[in-house]
């Protein structure tokens, strides 16, 4: 009898954007529908992913670019190796708030590296590992910062960078979203959130 296989299902987009809401709400969908699913994070999924959250979006200073890249890169190895792939191989649902697109936008677009290195450098990190799915919740970083002052809290390292970054970030995930139209789902993040988490599930259905 072969071992059941998983689904692994990204959520991506700007700081503001959404993410963590669709997650979950996606998460209790498939949890009443029967399915094991694990919720998980990047950078912060594992106990040595916590630290490097800490020190990429908490440290009080400078990082330089190159070695940002390489924390988030060194979080996703040990992240897929001992939270991705045995879930997925006890056939789960994964679902994932950011993943290596987020560095491919963050750290090459946001930080101007060389964006093919950095993607490059994730996918040695993972073995290769990609996706079934990755919905990207586009929002214009104006609104996005709307919703993010609205919540009045503290911003991180990456949430406090100027609109020109941002700007950068998304434009690089609309990028990557029409390079690899078969993987992305992308879905207006200022729709009502249960107009978009029906759009999500009609998709996810596809894969169950």
């Amino acid at each position: 009898m072969t071992a059941p296989e998983g689904i692994w299902i990204t959520f991506e987009g700007g700081d503001g954007s959404g993410k963590s809401t669709q997650a979950a709400l996606l998460a209790s969908w498939l949890g009443e529908r029967g399915r094991a699913v694990l919720q998980t994070r990047e950078p912060g999924g594992s106990e040595v992913g916590v630290l490097i959250r800490d020190i990429v979006l908490h440290h009080r200073g400078d990082i330089a670019p190159r070695a940002e890249a390489l924390l988030y890169a060194a979080d996703r190895a040990h992240h897929v190796e001992t939270v991705v792939r045995p879930a997925l191989e006890r056939g789960e649902v994964v679902i994932q708030d950011r993943y290596l697109d987020s560095s491919v936008a963050y750290q090459g677009a946001g930080r101007v590296l060389d964006a093919i290195e950095v993607r490059d450098l994730s996918l040695w990190a993972t073995g290769g590992a990609l996706p079934n799915l990755t919905v990207l919740l586009d929002i214009e970083p104006a609104q996005a910062r709307r919703r993010l002052d609205a919540d009045d809290k503290p911003f991180d390292r990456l949430e406090a960078e100027k609109e020109e970054f941002h700007t950068r970030v998304r434009e690089a995930f609309l990028a990557l979203a029409a390079a690899e139209p078969q993987r992305f789902l992308v879905v207006d993040a200022t729709a009502d959130p249960e107009d978009i988490a029906v759009l999500v599930r009609a998709r996810v259905s596809t894969l169950l």
